[in-house]
């Protein structure tokens, strides 16, 4: 008869993912054991290994799990019926938002998902491009300007830019908040972007707008 689970078992392992991050965050992905993560999360390296067999396993689930909630969060807040402004502003606070609790989960993104063998880094990518859809779309329908295939990609870029490292200098209580990040961001890109579009078009002659399926090759 096979064991069941204990009830706190999905309690237990949500708790093994964030510290597990956390200390991958601070330590590196190569320079955290097993042995680390059990002391860090106050449990038996047996009771450890019932929950994942290696540090692969664990960083998977760790980019799996924050992955398909930022997804998920994103697509919701994601208001096609909206202004675009104002649907390009939610999207970029959506981001934020959600990396409020999620600043280990998030660096280690960035830091380790290439550490992952390639068949499994496939699924990860996957999730990061529908962002990345997510976002050019509300850039290219705030900004119909830069809808061009030499402007769009660089443009996206540049905002996962401002969001993705904004860890590195952002403190909650400090002065500006998560919101005022979001309308500042947004504010800029709407701004700035036409004139940098038509540089670029400028200096490569007249560019052809991109179709949302040509967005999708492009990015």
């Amino acid at each position: 008869m096979a064991r069941s689970r204990a009830k706190d078992y999905d309690d237990k392992r949500l708790l093994i993912l964030h510290r597990s991050a956390q200390l991958f965050a601070e330590s590196g992905y190569v320079g955290t054991s097993m042995n680390t993560i059990a002391d860090g999360c106050n449990v038996s390296k047996a009771l450890l290994y019932h929950y994942y067999q290696d540090k692969e396993a664990l960083l998977f689930d760790i980019l799996s799990a924050h992955l398909e909630k930022l997804v998920a969060a994103v697509q919701k807040a994601d208001d096609e019926t909206a202004t675009p402004q104002a649907r390009l502003k939610t999207v970029i606070g959506t981001f934020l938002e959600q990396y409020r609790h999620a600043d280990a989960e998030h660096q280690v993104q960035i830091a380790s998902l290439k550490l992952l063998p390639k068949d499994k880094q496939q699924p990860l990518l996957a999730k990061e491009r529908i962002l990345v859809d997510i976002l050019a779309d509300a850039l290219a329908a705030a900004r119909p300007s830069v809808n061009h295939k030499r402007v769009l990609k660089p443009l996206t870029m540049t905002v996962f830019g401002m969001l993705n490292w904004h860890y590195l200098w952002f403190r909650e209580g400090g002065s500006m908040t998560r919101a005022e990040y979001a309308e500042f961001v947004t504010r800029l890109v709407l701004s700035g972007a036409a004139d940098a579009a038509a540089t670029l078009t400028r200096s490569n002659g007249k560019s052809k707008p991109a179709s949302k399926g040509r967005q999708k090759e492009l990015l």
